[in-house]
């Protein structure tokens, strides 16, 4: 059903073919689409180029570094010329010094947990502050990716749990700020899903096998169930939604210890 038609959607975080943002990709260019993907640098826009071949329609790819306040806005430049509007934007990029993800949370250097707040959590708000003008009075969607780690203890998953409990406290405050302008925020927490960085995360292998174990589906969610939850959260069906948490986890958040 191509009810994303006409929709211009806006992803950043496509890195490969296990990647959530991959996952969310391929359900809006199902749903119909028009898309604009972004790589940080030249070796990466290769990997994307290349994964974009799969889908039916060529999507706008350009560089950009969240990073950088210029970099936003050459990208949203870009965006505007090419579109002249956006009707829905994907957060699906996070990042943590290695050595951040295990030992002992108390050790956390300052600059790695700046880094991790500034990529996985402030870029959100600079996102939103540079797609705004595009969105504004579009009945446009924002949709951001989380984890359970943003509320709860999980080993290993130290100093990004903080950055993801930043992004979901971003998503409640940008939706509060946005919403007079018909911009809706949300985030989908995801259950763990064997992505290339999830795997940095120390003892990742018994964190799958302890919500296939407790959940109440008995099973890890997969890339595609993530996609298609994104997909409703930036379409007209969930345009009485914004501020909202979303689990797809296969109930796991539901179970007390």
């Amino acid at each position: 059903m191509q009810f994303m038609k006409d929709k211009v959607v806006v992803i950043f975080g496509v890195a490969n073919k296990r990647s959530i943002a991959w996952g969310i990709t391929k359900a809006l260019s199902d749903a119909g689409a028009t898309l604009a993907l972004n790589y940080q640098n030249d070796r990466m826009g290769e990997a994307v180029a290349k994964l974009a071949e799969d889908l039916p329609e060529k999507p706008y790819m350009a560089a950009c570094d969240v990073t950088s306040e210029e970099e936003l806005a050459t990208y949203f430049d870009g965006i505007q010329r090419e579109f002249g509007q956006v009707d829905g934007m994907v957060h699906s990029i996070a990042t943590a010094k290695r050595e951040e993800l295990g030992g002992e949370f108390v050790d956390t250097s300052w600059d790695g947990y700046a880094l991790s707040q500034q990529v996985s959590a402030y870029s959100l708000i600079s996102m939103a502050r540079h797609a705004r003008p595009l969105m504004k009075d579009r009945d446009a969607s924002i949709v951001c990716l989380s984890y359970y780690g943003a509320e709860k203890v999980v080993d290993g998953y130290n100093v990004m749990g903080v950055a993801k409990s930043a992004l979901e406290s971003n998503t409640r405050y940008l939706a509060a700020n946005l919403g007079p302008e018909g911009i809706r925020v949300n985030a989908v927490s995801a259950g763990p899903i064997k992505t290339v960085s999830a795997m940095g995360v120390s003892g990742f292998s018994s964190i799958l096998d302890s919500v296939a174990a407790k959940a109440p589906l008995r099973r890890n969610v997969t890339q595609d169930e993530v996609g298609s939850a994104a997909a409703f959260l930036l379409s007209d069906m969930a345009r009485g939604i914004t501020g909202q948490t979303i689990y797809v986890d296969s109930g796991f958040s539901i179970i007390g210890v």
